[in-house]
């Protein structure tokens, strides 16, 4: 699972249904949930966990897609196992790792080095720790 650091820019409520942004050094992200904890607020520094496999990758993107978080990013390394790769990408000072299958590693033909879009939709993050 990747974590990063962030801090709590905004909340919007209706009913049970909540959009949560925040700050990851001048990079907004955005999480969907349904429940938030009272201690939640703006200001509120948290700890975001990504499992690896829901972060996407897309090589010379352009376009629109409907995902809230696009992370222009730099692969850092690449380990590639007989099915799988294991895709390290740093964004802000922090790692995010991103598995995918090998033959799609293969087709991007991704170079560490390389900048690359991270994708993640936003209801595939969650507040893993609030940090005091």
């Amino acid at each position: 699972m990747s974590k990063l650091i962030t801090t709590i820019i905004k909340i919007q409520s209706v009913d049970s249904l909540n959009i949560v942004s925040f700050d990851l050094n001048g990079i907004v992200l955005k999480m969907m949930s349904l429940e938030l904890d009272e201690s939640i607020s703006v200001g509120t520094k948290v700890s975001l966990g990504i499992k690896s496999t829901t972060i996407g990758i897309a090589k010379d993107f352009s376009g629109s897609l409907s995902y809230s978080n696009q992370l222009n990013v730099v692969i850092d390394e690449i380990s590639n196992g007989e099915l799988l790769s294991s895709v390290k990408l740093l964004v802000s000072n922090s790692t995010l790792e991103s598995i995918i299958t090998l033959d799609s590693a293969k087709e991007m033909d991704l170079q560490v080095g390389e900048s690359v879009t991270a994708l993640i939709k936003a209801n595939d993050i969650s507040i893993i720790e609030i940090i005091k």
